[in-house]
């Protein structure tokens, strides 16, 4: 009963270190060559219409989409400047020779930027493939072939690209901050006490990570684009750009289901698709990178903490 009472956290990784939400709050923390741990902390903003949207089935998904990708976006551009910082370079000179902008500035950039990155590749990533489906119509004309082969290009390029950047030393070292952001949330679910030990003895694979849905956008797709038509080309680009949103509802909805049928036996292997794509997402972390993990996620539990019980003391009774 105590598992089920438990609030609900999720987290990403960014360059080296894990970043971790919660209710009133999300933490970052990055570890420095010297070997110290800095922190980055952005409470959430409740915000009433926000707040009712994300209530709304299919609705919340692309709502939670858009936030996620504004927040995460701040947290990663946090991390980046620690890291360049690192590699020798001289942000403070850079400061002197132009205005700095005000932070909410920034911010507000960095927001704009991560929303738009996110739309733009799933522009690209949704139509890419619909040219290279394209160019075996004269071999394979049918409506359902077309869809099938479609969603095939999609499914290999998300696997070559995704393949591709894991080669790079620093996305391999960010993999594996997400390898260990999925073991402190399983080790937490689970039960166990916060432990370097027993995070490392937890799975890095968890059935409501990003990289599921991403995959379960490919399938969801291939589902609803049977309905609509994939000829002529023109009609056929403009009904994959519209339904990008309904995608992106349904595929959030599979990805909660999936997490809410893990425990029944007969079930639990709707997530295992998105599972499948995680072991080339997460990497098994060292130890100095769980460390990193158990850091950022006790500081926002401990905010979070902080956070209740001042909303209690709030309350007039």
């Amino acid at each position: 009963m105590s598992e089920v009472q438990k609030p609900v956290y999720g987290g990403q990784a960014v360059v080296e270190g894990v970043m971790f939400g919660g209710k009133h709050h999300t933490v970052t923390a990055v570890r420095r060559k010297d070997s110290t741990i800095v922190y980055y902390h952005l409470p959430r903003e409740s915000k009433p219409v926000v707040n009712r949207l994300k209530k709304v089935p299919f609705l919340r998904g692309i709502v939670s989409l858009i936030q996620s990708s504004a927040t995460g976006s701040k947290h990663l551009n946090f991390s980046t400047e620690q890291y360049e910082e690192e590699e020798g370079e001289k942000q403070e000179e850079k400061k002197k020779e132009t205005k700095e902008p005000s932070k909410i500035s920034v911010w507000l950039g960095v927001a704009v930027i991560g929303v738009l990155s996110f739309l733009f590749g799933k522009l690209l990533f949704t139509l890419i493939p619909v040219f290279l489906a394209e160019l075996t119509r004269p071999f394979f004309s049918g409506h359902m072939a077309q869809v099938l082969i479609e969603s095939l290009f999609k499914l290999i390029l998300l696997l070559v690209y995704i393949y591709a950047v894991s080669m790079t030393p620093l996305i391999k070292r960010v993999f594996q901050y997400h390898g260990a952001e999925h073991k402190v949330i399983n080790c937490f679910e689970g039960g166990k006490e916060l432990t370097v030990a027993n995070v490392q003895a937890s799975s890095r694979l968890h059935y409501r990570c990003g990289s599921s849905f991403i995959l379960f956008t490919v399938i969801v797709g291939m589902f609803v684009y049977m309905v609509v038509p994939t000829d002529p080309l023109w009609l056929r680009i403009v009904d994959r750009i519209l339904l990008i949103p309904v995608v992106l509802g349904i595929a959030f909805e599979v990805l909660q289901l999936t997490n809410k049928v893990r425990d029944i036996p007969m079930l639990r292997y709707l997530g295992y698709p998105g599972l499948w794509l995680q072991s080339l997402t997460t990497k098994a972390p060292t130890d100095d990178q769980v460390e990193v993990a158990l850091a950022s996620f006790q500081e926002l539990l401990r905010m979070e903490k902080e956070t209740e019980k001042g909303l209690e003391s709030d309350v007039i009774v």
